[in-house]
């Protein structure tokens, strides 16, 4: 569905219903990677897996930058009538949640970090995402797809899923130029959310595939170790995409915590 916002149309997926669990993508993604969340939502959950602005259905914004996409998240809560939600990331998804965590805390009800990292990037870092944006200029998102598909997907997933494989490579295929530009602009220079951890007061799952070699199991322990209270899951024989690689184990790591923190429960 399209939700119209005070900052654009924002493309959407959803089902279920009960308390919010908002699904973040990563680049060079759109919404569909969260297909097999959605399809498993639990009763009293109501999943949502919004299109990042400028992929898939979704506006662009003038201001290419993590601040004005969290503050366009607030508005898609406005819009859809919700205060608070449960806020999960995966990679980009993960520094968008971030910088909602420091802009618009009180609409946290909790936080899923998956296969991402807090840290501002190095200058090396910088260099690779300017060459990536002049592949994407000069070749389009396929080259830019097929440059990423081996760090995307663990090991595992290449030698025995060549399905997922496919599946991720056909999506990041989908993205238009200016999207693969802006993100890699907006990530070039977001905030280090390093000192944000210690900020942290609100149920935090961290989650990581053991084979990613993007954002490794280092990042995800160093994350738990810096937020209060955090559990920390690592997902074995899945890689950088562990949300669609091995989304039983996933899901039920997700799930999990998601009702045990509508619930009050420790989880």
């Amino acid at each position: 569905m399209i939700v119209h916002t005070a900052l654009g149309d924002v493309g959407v997926d959803a089902t279920g219903e009960g308390a919010p669990l908002v699904l973040l993508h990563g680049f060079p993604h759109d919404r569909s990677l969260w297909a097999p969340q959605l399809a498993a939502a639990p009763p009293g959950v109501r999943v949502l897996a919004p299109d990042l602005p400028g992929f898939g259905e979704s506006a662009s914004l003038a201001d290419a930058s993590f601040d004005a996409w969290a503050d366009g998240l607030a508005g898609l809560l406005d819009a859809l009538r919700m205060e608070r939600a449960i806020v999960g990331g995966l990679s980009m998804g993960g520094y968008l949640a971030f910088a909602f965590w420091r802009r618009h805390p009180e609409r946290v009800r909790a936080l899923v970090l998956v296969d991402t990292r807090p840290g501002a990037d190095s200058d090396e870092s910088r260099a690779n995402r300017r060459a990536l944006q002049g592949l994407a200029r000069a070749e389009g998102a396929a080259a830019v797809a097929d440059r990423m598909i081996t760090g995307m997907v663990g090991r595992t997933t290449r030698e025995r899923r060549p399905v997922v494989v496919a599946t991720v490579n056909a999506m990041m295929r989908r993205v238009s130029i200016p999207a693969i530009t802006d993100a890699l602009d907006a990530m070039m220079e977001r905030e280090d959310s390093t000192p944000t951890l210690g900020t942290i007061r609100v149920p935090t799952l961290v989650m990581c595939g053991e084979e990613d070699v993007l954002t490794p199991v280092s990042e995800s322990r160093a994350m738990h170790a810096a937020i209060v209270g955090s559990s920390l899951a690592l997902i074995p024989g899945a890689g950088h995409v562990s949300n669609i690689e091995a989304p039983e184990v996933f899901n039920g790591l997700l799930y999990g915590f998601t009702l045990a923190t509508i619930r009050g429960t420790p989880s």
